[in-house]
């Protein structure tokens, strides 16, 4: 739980109320994107995957299916899934802005992340990042954590399939396609800018204003 004061620092957030969600199978180079895409603009990262990878080598044991799917390491990932859980938690009392990073192959889980947010107020966008199968399953192969073919296949199948879903959920200037097949620093260069027009557009939101207007007020008692 944030503390009173902590919870302040969300009102200066330049992000405040905006939330990214990333989305892309295994071997889409999701992470890498992200970090071209959004690095340098103050987002706060949703992800439970570093987590576990971090949670696993303090554990000394390797990103490796055979100590990923032990005992020992599907019990690492419950608890990391747990602590990312609660930073969520804590962006979001604060109303920071924060990049969600997931699969987008559930559609249903996701959609309802969105509802939850908008209805205290934060816009959502959602940066999809795209690549052919043969791409997914060549990128896989060159990763720390590599995943069985036939789950690379299902999941980019089950994220292929929700795409045209999400572009309905976020809506066209909201929803950002980046084709990282052959991306080159041009095209992050050109979704950088977008998703920082977009993350420091000022708020409109009547309910994210009333909750600004609030916390300035508590701050200002508290001088």
């Amino acid at each position: 739980m944030k503390t009173f004061t902590e919870l302040q620092e969300g009102v200066y957030d330049p992000n405040i109320f905006k939330a990214i969600f990333l989305a892309g199978g295994a071997g889409s180079g999701k992470s890498y994107v992200a970090r071209r895409t959004t690095g340098g603009l103050g987002m706060k990262m949703v992800n439970s995957d570093d987590m576990f990878e971090k949670m696993l080598k303090d554990a000394g044991m390797d990103t490796t299916p055979e100590d990923i799917y032990s005992p020992a390491g599907q019990e690492i990932r419950g608890r990391a899934k747990g602590i990312t859980s609660r930073q969520k938690s804590n962006y979001i009392e604060g109303r920071l802005g924060m990049i969600i990073d997931g699969t987008a192959k559930d559609y249903n889980k996701i959609s309802k992340q969105v509802a939850d947010l908008r209805k205290i107020g934060y816009e959502c966008s959602m940066i999809f990042v795209n690549t052919s199968l043969d791409t997914a399953l060549s990128q896989n192969r060159k990763r720390k954590r590599t995943l069985p073919n036939d789950e690379v296949e299902l999941m980019w199948n089950q994220v292929q399939n929700n795409m045209g879903k999400f572009q309905s959920l976020f809506g066209g200037s909201s929803f950002i396609i980046v084709d990282n097949n052959m991306a080159g620093e041009d095209v992050f260069a050109k979704v950088w800018k977008r998703v920082a027009m977009m993350i420091r557009k000022k708020v409109n939101n009547p309910i994210a204003k009333r909750w600004i207007d609030m916390a300035l007020k508590a701050k200002d008692r508290t001088r």
